[in-house]
């Protein structure tokens, strides 16, 4: 399926915004449309030539099998970021998805030409990388120094700001793109210890779970403080 740039959801904060619209109906001739299911994988480990894509709609994770064999969850990725490694010979992480997800994928060759040809663009992806890098040393500094109510607190804090239309404020309800064991995983706690912090967020006002995944900022600021950020 080709793409439609006119009515993709993410064309304002994609690394591709930077570019005019016949620029970017060139790049679009090149690429192609993809959804997965939940669970199913973009590219693993190891896979050479693997595709760069932009996201979409839903969420991703990146992750890596330890010697023991358990999952290492390393970064999440979410609407309108960039997914892809363009100047290694092969893929060294596994890209899978965590929502029924919908991507713009590219061949490697076509974006390493449109970078060649689009200047902006590469200065786009470049911040994107470097917001990207950041976010993932904020997580490690939380995973080594953070209380657990804080590191949930500020996991919580960026999947509402991922799931906001703005800037400039967090969005009011969201799904869980995780399970309790993911989070776990990505911050270093037990599920138990998850689903307890989870509770004493609600309880201090912070928060309201509804269902299984849902989950209402009562408090911004509060949650805020907790984290944090």
């Amino acid at each position: 399926m080709n793409l439609t740039c006119s009515t993709c959801p993410v064309r304002d904060n994609a690394a591709c915004a930077v570019l005019s619209p016949e620029e970017r109906d060139a790049m679009a001739a090149a690429g192609r449309t993809r959804t997965l299911k939940r669970g199913e994988m973009l590219f693993a480990a190891g896979d050479e030539e693997a595709a760069c894509a932009t996201l979409v709609s839903g969420a991703l994770k990146v992750s890596a099998i330890d010697q023991d064999g358990n999952e290492q969850i390393l970064a999440l990725v979410h609407p309108a970021g960039f997914i892809g490694e363009l100047f290694a010979p092969f893929a060294h992480h596994d890209v899978v998805a965590l929502t029924d997800s919908k991507l713009c994928t590219f061949a490697r060759g076509d974006i390493e030409r449109a970078i060649n040809d689009y200047p902006a663009l590469a200065r786009a992806l470049l911040r994107r990388s470097q917001a990207d890098l950041l976010a993932s040393r904020s997580l490690l500094e939380l995973t080594g120094n953070a209380s657990a109510e804080a590191r949930l607190a500020a996991l919580l804090h960026d999947f509402a700001a991922a799931a906001s239309d703005s800037s400039c404020h967090l969005a009011s309800e969201f799904d869980l793109p995780l399970t309790r064991g993911e989070m776990g995983n990505m911050l270093g706690l037990t599920i138990e210890t998850v689903s307890r912090k989870l509770g004493e967020l609600e309880d201090m006002g912070a928060i309201i779970r509804k269902g299984k995944r849902g989950i209402a900022v009562r408090d911004a600021q509060l949650l805020q403080e907790i984290s944090g950020r």
